[in-house]
Formats: structure tokens, C-alpha cells, sequence
């Protein structure tokens, strides 16, 4: 009897057990939708990423070009002050180049509440085990790609204030954003 009572008690406790739900929804807009088929012009490593706000997982090498990506984390003291300045290039660059985030080595929810928190809103992609930032041979953030319209890419490595990120934006994709 006592057998049974132990069985039934397990069984109501892990029946009871919710798959951990993110308590802050995503702030993220969806992820674009790939440009084409994977061309071997970008130099882009050949990796598949989920999308913050789920779906199918996102091809780096599909993604829309011109395009700067920028890879950042919750944690990050400089991506915390960075990501603001990502926003406003999102905004202001809208249809001309595509502006993704890239949250590296983080938790959902403690992006999520950051992004919300500081409006961040543009598309996003989640990667929790670091694979772009290990293979890029990065190890610390923020990390920003700049990739042009041939696949041709240019990594900064250090976070980056408006009039530099205008002036790389140019530099490096050939379009122009102004303040």
C-alpha cells in the first residue's frame, strides 16, 4: 500500500511539472525571410540558428543583404549600452539593410527583459551555446558583421557609438544612414 501511495504521489508531482514558459515575451519581430538559396560567395560560416521567436531555423547564409549583424548578450555591459544605437540603425536603414541581432551565450528570459526593457525590438536570432561568436574565433562581445551585398564580410569587435556605426555602415555595405 505504502508502494502505491509513493507511485501516486511521484506521479501527481511530475505531472504537475510545466515545461519552463519565458515569463517576458519575445520584443523581438520575427526573422526575415532568407534571401535565396546559400550562395558560397558570403563568408559567412555555414550555420543554422533559431529565430528568438521560433519557427524554422535561420540559415546565416540566406539572410538578407546588405546586412550587419550584431552579436550581444544580457550580460554584456557594452552590448547593454550598444544595442539602443543597433535600434535606431534598425529604424532608420528599414528596407535598405537588414539589421539582426544575435543573442550569444544567454538566457531567454534575461534577453527578453532587456530587450523590452530598452525597446529593442528588432529581429533577433538565439544562440546559447556561442556557436557564431566560436566560429567567427571571437570570445568576448559585442561582435558586429557587416556583410555587403556580394557576401563580402568586416568584423568589428568592440561596441560602437552612432556616427561610428553610420560611418561602418557605409565603410563596409555601401549604404548610407544618416543620424
Amino acid at each position: 500500500m505504502a508502494a502505491v501511495a509513493a507511485v501516486l504521489v511521484l506521479s501527481a508531482c511530475t505531472a504537475a511539472v510545466e515545461p519552463d514558459q519565458p515569463e517576458t515575451p519575445s520584443p523581438f519581430a520575427a526573422c526575415p525571410a532568407p534571401s535565396g538559396a546559400p550562395d558560397g560567395l558570403t563568408e559567412l560560416p555555414d550555420l543554422s540558428l533559431e529565430c528568438f521567436t521560433g519557427g524554422q531555423p535561420v540559415e546565416l547564409r540566406t539572410l538578407p543583404r546588405p546586412a550587419v549583424i550584431n552579436v550581444w548578450a544580457s550580460w554584456c555591459a557594452p552590448c547593454r549600452e550598444e544595442l539602443p544605437v543597433m535600434q535606431g540603425l534598425a529604424d532608420r536603414a528599414a528596407g535598405r539593410l537588414s539589421v539582426i541581432g544575435l543573442d550569444s551565450g544567454d538566457r531567454r528570459e534575461a534577453a527578453a527583459s532587456f530587450a523590452t526593457d530598452h525597446d529593442v525590438s528588432f529581429p533577433t536570432l538565439f544562440d546559447p551555446d556561442r556557436r557564431f561568436a566560436g566560429e567567427l574565433g571571437q570570445a568576448t562581445l559585442p561582435i558586429t558583421v557587416f556583410v555587403d551585398t556580394d557576401g563580402k564580410t568586416y568584423i568589428h569587435r568592440s561596441a560602437l557609438t552612432v556616427d561610428e556605426l553610420i560611418e561602418k555602415v557605409r565603410e563596409h555595405t555601401g549604404v548610407t544612414v544618416t543620424r
